[in-house]
């Protein structure tokens, strides 16, 4: 079983909303009878989630799913992709595909065995959410800065094409 929400959504205090490209609130995970709770950035973790559904995440290699921090965002060579730069604090684990199901590994070693199309639900449904949320708020000003202005660009390029 593989369950995922988020809460308490809101941009950074500090920061004003239409500068805030990166979405946060306290993320709530249900893995097998494990439950993590973080304060997340959600953003970062939703388009992890849709990366999910074709490429498998080891723990601790890279981003955490559900990521404090989200401080840059950096397209790759081609524009197709984003890696997102964070801080090393947040919770992970790893998600294996195997055949039709995908395997979910905590950091306890709890394994969690779903198939691909119910796993496929909750991440859509997580995404969803997170996209709802920035559509309903104070449209985006692009950062002047080149890197960080392609970066947001070609994250929401990627969401959009795993998303389909």
């Amino acid at each position: 079983m593989f369950e995922i929400n988020a809460t308490n959504l809101t941009w950074l205090e500090n920061v004003d909303e239409e500068t805030d490209l990166c979405l946060h609130g306290k993320a709530v995970a249900k893995i097998g009878d494990e439950i993590f709770e973080d304060d997340a950035t959600v953003s970062a973790t939703a388009l992890y989630l849709l990366k999910s559904l074709t490429e498998d995440h080891l723990i601790h290699k890279g981003n955490q799913m559900l990521p404090c921090c989200g401080f840059s965002i950096y397209a790759n060579e081609d524009k197709t992709a984003v890696d997102i730069c964070g801080c090393p604090n947040g919770t992970d684990w790893s998600i294996i595909h195997v055949g039709d199901d995908v395997k979910i590994i905590t950091d306890s070693g709890q394994e969690t065995i779903i198939g691909l199309d119910e796993y496929k639900i909750s991440v859509y449904s997580f995404a969803d959410k997170i996209k709802e949320y920035y559509e309903k708020s104070t449209p985006k000003v692009l950062p002047k800065d080149k890197v960080d202005r392609e970066g947001y660009i070609v994250f929401w390029n990627e969401w959009h094409w795993r998303r389909k």
